[in-house]
């Protein structure tokens, strides 16, 4: 089991067993916090009674071993897993609530009889459990279940319509029957002698935003937030070993590259990944933003020679179906990142504190009209007067800083959320990649309709705050960060996010709309505080997301894995509609731009390949 994900923590590895209660801990270590051998895991108190395993970062931790020192704890290491320990031992479960960073960890408490599993509020770090019967397994990675013998390859097939939907197989499910994610925000306490456990919420992002919002001019605001944004930086620095920043040059990673750049006394290590095709190439956007800052700024241009090895990697990092294509230039930096440091910043979160997706602004201006049923009629025939293809046309005719990027991919999820019958309805279809008919004819299986109470309206709330709370949980935790984490680890390379500091998030829940979303501008604060580093002329352009030519891809290099794991004879009849499959495929060969629905078949495809045949 520790085997098979060695790549997590390449620099040490340990076992722990515990013969009365038969608790088993292994441990894979990437070195980042004290190199010696006194940070291995698993890791017992001094007294014997309490045990943890831990994945990730406590960037406070320094303060919080002060604080066990007054009270006469003495430590024998320099790393957080030690003061995780001691401050559970301290004060119990209650000690998450110190903690800033992103985490999950184990503690076996022998006094208790228990067993805690705890998963940081974003869900940064990953956290999987299994149980049939008394027999209870959890780990980073579903991947080391297959090698434990009570796992069985059942197929939790009810949830596989979301992952054509959304690219992602929303938490707390996943792909196999009896195993799940712990959400973010969440511990598990179990019960060791019934084997019986409990799930419990410590943090819901979703209370900020029902809280009553800040009284406070903007100046005020965007002081705080430049406060908090600083010391979130500050605290991400905290290593021993080389740290660099992930650059798109973008509004999020422009920021965090400028407040670090500002802090650090040498150049900071920058790394871009460009694209030959212009559409998609961000690349030389970066390095402009970089030479300003003045760091050592690396980037690489992705090959089609690249492709294929990689996409054939993407089932056995990823252990379920994965459909999000930007992995692959995510896997990429993560490597060209790996031969310079150990530690990467990433800048994910952005949009879903600062208010940064396009369809935040649409579906706003779309909830007035959705109230009114004459302007919606008119707005749909309106929308159904041009296709796709006509849009992306007069979109290649705008001058440059009216352009839209991903122009299709946004008209056809827009055509979608206007034919929706709820507010929530809109939303979830803006957000899906493939449409819900689609789905139904591609397959024979239905959905859990129990699986979206998050789509649930939050009290009473604005909605375009309930968009951003809702991406915060599912979007973000089970597509973005899942992404990084795997393709940072693949690398053994430990990734970062500044911008999802819990207390960022709780401090922009509580500003007012009107400041937040001034002049109905995306990531107003954001940008303001940007201003100060780098000239507004310099950021404000179009950015993609990080897209790549799936398409062309898929036509070309990737064309051979197309035919070979679409063809007939590879396909389930009892999952697949399979001449609507066959259809769908000659369509996309023909020309039709329908790449996304291709990718999410030949992902489940190969992951099913790789793990159940």
């Amino acid at each position: 089991m520790l085997k098979i994900q060695s790549y997590r923590g390449p620099d040490d590895s340990g076992v722990y067993f515990d013969e009365k209660s038969g608790v088993h801990f292994g441990h894979n270590r990437l070195s980042i916090q004290d190199l010696s051998s006194h940070g291995h895991q698993p890791f017992v108190s001094d007294c014997g009674n309490y045990i943890i395993v831990f994945n990730g970062e406590v960037y406070n931790f320094k303060n919080i071993k002060i604080e066990l020192e007054k009270l006469g704890y003495e430590f024998i290491s320099n790393s957080d897993t030690e003061v995780i320990l001691y401050s559970y031992k301290e004060w119990g479960i209650k000690c998450i609530d110190k903690f800033i960073g992103m985490f999950a960890f184990a503690i076996l408490d022998k006094v208790e009889d228990k067993l805690f599993l705890v998963r940081d509020r974003a869900g940064v770090k990953p956290l999987y459990y299994y149980k049939v019967g008394n027999q209870f397994m959890f780990s980073s990675e579903i991947k080391s279940f297959h090698k434990h013998p009570i796992f069985r390859k059942e197929q939790n097939l009810s949830v596989l319509p979301y992952f054509f939907q959304f690219g992602y197989i929303p938490a707390p499910y996943t792909i196999f029957k009896n195993c799940f994610k712990l959400e973010a925000g969440h511990y598990l306490e179990y019960y060791i002698e019934n084997s019986e456990f409990k799930i419990v919420k410590y943090w819901d992002v979703n209370d900020f935003y029902l809280e009553d919002k800040f009284n406070k001019n903007e100046n005020e605001i965007l002081e705080e937030i430049e406060k908090i944004l600083d010391n979130a930086i500050d605290l991400r620095m905290v290593s021993d070993v080389s740290v660099g920043v992930f650059l798109s040059g973008g509004y999020d990673s422009s920021l965090v590259a400028s407040i670090l750049a500002k802090k650090q006394g040498k150049k900071i290590n920058t790394f871009t990944i460009g694209f030959d095709d212009e559409k998609y190439n961000e690349a030389e956007h970066a390095k402009t933003i970089a030479e300003y800052l003045g760091t050592n700024h690396t980037e690489y241009y992705m090959r089609n020679s690249d492709m294929l090895d990689l996409v054939e990697s993407l089932p056995f990092y990823y252990d379920e179906p994965f459909g999000d294509s930007s992995a692959l230039p995510t896997m990429i930096v993560s490597k060209l990142a790996r031969q310079n440091v150990t530690v990467a910043l990433s800048s994910d979160g952005g949009d879903e504190a600062f208010c940064g997706y396009s369809k935040y602004f649409f579906l706003n201006k779309f909830q007035d009209i959705f109230s009114n049923s004459f302007k919606r009629e008119v707005l749909k025939t309106g929308l159904n007067l041009f296709s796709a293809d006509s849009v992306e046309y007069i979109n290649e005719k705008l001058p440059k800083n009216l352009k839209q990027t991903n122009i299709k991919d946004k008209y056809t999820k827009f055509q979608r959320a206007i034919n929706s019958s709820s507010l929530e309805e809109m939303f979830q279809n803006a957000s899906s990649y493939v449409d819900k008919n689609e789905i139904a004819r591609l397959l024979k299986v239905s959905k859990n309709q129990e699986l979206f109470k998050k789509w649930e309206k939050i009290g009473n709330i604005e909605f375009l705050n309930q968009m951003m709370a809702v991406d915060y949980k599912l979007f973000m935790n089970d597509d973005v960060l899942t992404k990084v984490d795997r393709a940072t680890m693949s690398v053994s390379l430990e990734g970062r996010e500044p911008l999802l500091d819990h207390r960022i998030i709780e401090y922009m829940a509580k500003v007012p709309l009107e400041i937040k979303y001034k002049n109905k501008q995306g990531k107003y604060l954001l940008r303001q505080v940007l201003y100060k580093y780098i000239p507004k002329e310099m950021v404000d352009k179009p950015k993609s997301g990080f897209q790549i030519p799936l398409n062309e891809w898929l036509r070309g290099e990737l064309k051979p894995l197309v035919l070979k794991y679409l063809d007939v004879s590879r396909l389930d009849e009892s999952i697949f509609n399979i001449e609507e499959i066959m259809q769908l495929k000659k369509r996309f060969f023909d020309g039709v731009d329908i790449g996304t629905t291709v990718w999410f078949i030949l992902m489940y495809q190969m992951w099913k390949e790789k793990w159940l045949d």
